[in-house]
């Protein structure tokens, strides 16, 4: 089973690096789980939210930010466009099913045909 995030939109924000103090090299960057398997591909409602500084090459978790950040951040989250939650079946599942339906089938055809 193959995890990943795809990469969604990247943010320049002007807020203060809370480690720097600089205004002009913080970052948030925005990502969508996918799952996929050899029978289906999910995206996932879980999303994942990076901040990173560029002056100071840091990572700002949210144990640092600052309540100008937490307002910009809250925006930012909501004006960001997600792919909507869904589950693709491929090609090995809709043959699993397939098989499934013929064998259920026909045992019901061999059950009939003993009785008669």
């Amino acid at each position: 089973m193959a995890e990943q995030f795809v990469f969604i939109k990247k943010v320049d924000l002007n807020n203060n690096c809370p480690i720097c103090y600089n205004n002009d090299g913080l970052n948030l960057t925005c990502s969508q789980k996918i799952v996929e398997t050899n029978f289906y591909k999910t995206v996932t409602s879980e999303m994942k939210y990076d901040m990173a500084c560029t002056n100071c090459k840091s990572t700002i978790y949210p144990v640092n930010w600052t309540d100008d950040i937490e307002r910009v951040f809250e925006y930012h989250q909501k004006a960001f466009e997600v792919i909507k939650p869904s589950t693709h079946l491929k090609k090995a599942s809709w043959l699993a099913i397939l098989s499934g339906v013929i064998i259920a089938i026909s045992i019901v055809a061999v059950l009939v045909y003993t009785q008669l």
